[in-house]
C-alpha cells in the first residue's frame, strides 16, 4: 500500500514537472543586424515612390486610411448592401436562397454597426383579402427579421411593419406585377 501511495505521488510530481516545463517561456535570441534590412527597406521605399508617381492622382486621393461610416456604406450603389428588396413566391413567407444571402449580408452589417437600425416592410400582391395580405406581409417581415437576429443584430435594431397590398411596387393585374409586389423592403436608419 505504501509503495502504491509513493508511486502515485511520484507520478503526480512527474506530471506537474512536465506541465510546468512545457509552459515555460522561451527567450528570443537577438538577431544580428548586418544592414541588409535597411538596404531592403530602401529598395521597397524607392519602389513605392515609383508606383505612387505612376498612379493616377484621382485614384490616389480616393484611397483613404479612414474606414467608411455606416451612412457612406449605405449610400454606395455597387455593394451587396444596395440590394434591399427580397421577393417571395405566391402565398408564401418562405425565404429563397437568394433572399437568405441578401439578408445575411444585411444582418452582418446591422450587427456590426450599433448605430444602425432597420425597418422591415412586408408587402403582398392584390390577390386575397386585405386582412389576409396584412397577415402575409407580417409573416414575410418576421421571416426576414429572424435571419437578421440570427446574424447578430440586436432586437432593438429591427422593427417590422406590414402594408399588405396597400403599397404596390408595380401597378397591374399581371404575374409580373404580382411578383414585384410580393416582397420585404429593408429600410435603414442611421442614428
Amino acid at each position: 500500500m505504501k509503495q502504491y501511495f509513493l508511486m502515485s505521488r511520484l507520478s503526480l510530481a512527474g506530471i506537474v514537472v512536465l506541465l510546468v516545463s512545457s509552459c515555460a517561456t522561451t527567450q528570443e535570441l537577438p538577431i544580428q543586424d548586418d544592414g541588409a534590412d535597411q538596404q531592403l527597406q530602401g529598395e521597397v521605399t524607392a519602389a513605392e515612390g515609383t508606383i505612387a508617381e505612376d498612379t493616377d492622382s484621382a485614384a490616389a486621393t480616393a484611397i483613404s486610411d479612414e474606414p467608411l461610416t455606416a451612412q457612406e456604406l449605405l449610400e454606395q450603389s455597387d455593394t451587396p448592401l444596395a440590394n434591399r428588396t427580397i421577393y417571395f413566391e405566391f402565398d408564401s413567407a418562405k425565404l429563397t436562397d437568394e433572399a437568405l444571402s441578401i439578408l445575411e449580408t444585411h444582418g452582418n452589417f446591422v450587427a456590426g454597426n450599433g448605430n444602425v437600425s432597420v425597418r422591415l416592410e412586408g408587402h403582398g400582391d392584390e390577390r386575397g383579402s386585405r386582412e389576409y395580405n396584412i397577415a402575409l406581409g407580417d409573416r414575410r417581415a418576421q421571416s426576414a427579421r429572424r435571419v437578421l437576429l440570427f446574424q447578430g443584430a440586436a432586437i432593438d435594431q429591427i422593427d417590422t411593419v406590414s402594408y399588405g397590398e396597400e403599397q404596390p411596387a408595380m401597378l397591374g393585374h399581371t404575374e409580373e406585377a404580382w411578383a414585384r409586389n410580393r416582397r420585404v423592403e429593408i429600410i435603414y436608419r442611421v442614428n
